[in-house]
């Protein structure tokens, strides 16, 4: 018969229980000295069930196509100091039109201005989302992309009867900066703009560029002017002036969005956005751009001329 079915007298009952008691001070003692002796640590002694581990909890989901109708790359860039290496790994393509569903997708990858001959990946399978699962290395010195600004361009392209551009992204090391002169007049009621000049801007194509300006107030675009084409130069001078109406109480919630253009070859195409600039009050600008912003609500009728640098595109 099981233990607990054995007749037992009191007396030996009275010595069990004394007997276990004193094993149970016995543990508590000594893993109160374990405690001590560990200092913070915790010894388990024992075996605990822990059930069954569930993979699909540590799998790598797919990246979800990013929303909206715009085509995206998905791309990584990692540089290892160690081994002056730049490691440019491709993933996918999201929202692909419906009518290059059909085609293979390649992408060209090219670091600029040295590397002149394009490496090339070609997505497994078609639809409007094509993946990829490449990788590039490139040899950059630390020092290269300080001494001389370096562009990443990837472009990727559709496979037909012959094989055409049909966009790319760029990566820039350094944009270049531009100069630009603002001045209010409150009696007016008038902001007047000068872009002056821009340098050290990474073109990507010899045709020209231009600078697209936008007085902004909250997330309406006010008005857009834009700037005859320059040749292509690192540093055009453009002295580009312009007015825009802008009332004193809206001062503290309009800015300036100033885009620096590339045409595209394709005139159905948007242009090339090399960089941007936003200055305004503190809603929309810090530092520099915002410093300058105020100094032009604060000194009406004088012009106030400032370098700024560029940002990328977003």
């Amino acid at each position: 018969m099981p233990p607990r079915f054995v007749t037992q007298n009191h007396k030996d009952l009275q010595n069990t229980e004394g007997k276990e008691k004193e094993v149970e001070m016995e543990m508590k003692m000594e893993a109160q000295r374990d405690i001590l002796a560990h200092r913070g640590s915790l010894s388990v002694r024992s075996w605990y069930p822990v059930g069954t581990v569930l993979a699909g909890l540590y799998s790598v989901s797919p990246v979800a196509p990013p929303p909206g109708m715009a085509t995206r790359l998905c791309f990584s860039v990692e540089y290892r100091h160690s081994s002056e290496q730049l490691m440019v790994s491709l993933m996918r393509l999201g929202n692909l039109p419906p009518r290059f569903h059909g085609n293979v997708t390649l992408v060209e990858v090219r670091l600029l201005p040295d590397d002149r001959r394009p490496r090339q990946a070609k997505a497994r399978g078609t639809g409007p989302d094509p993946e990829f699962s490449d990788c590039f290395v490139f040899q950059v010195k630390t020092n290269t992309c300080i001494e001389v600004p370096c562009v990443l361009m990837l472009c990727f392209c559709l496979r037909e009867s012959s094989v055409r551009q049909a966009g790319s992204v760029c990566i820039y090391t350094k944009l270049g900066d531009v100069q630009i002169s603002l001045c209010y007049s409150p009696s007016l009621q008038r902001l007047s703009v000068v872009f002056l000049r821009a340098r050290g801007l990474q073109l990507l194509t010899g045709a020209g560029v231009c600078v697209q300006v936008s007085l902004q107030i909250h997330t309406q675009v006010v008005k857009s002017k834009r700037s005859c084409v320059l040749n292509g130069e690192a540093n055009p001078y453009f002295n580009y002036r312009m007015s825009f109406k802008l009332r004193p109480q809206n001062l503290d919630e309009a800015c300036l969005r100033f885009e620096l253009q590339q045409p595209n070859s394709i005139r159905s195409e948007p242009p090339t956005l090399l960089g941007v600039l936003v200055l305004g009050p503190f809603m929309y600008a810090r530092g520099p751009q915002l410093q300058h912003w105020m100094d032009m609500v604060n000194t009406p009728q004088e012009p106030v001329k400032l370098w700024h640098g560029l940002s990328r595109p977003i």
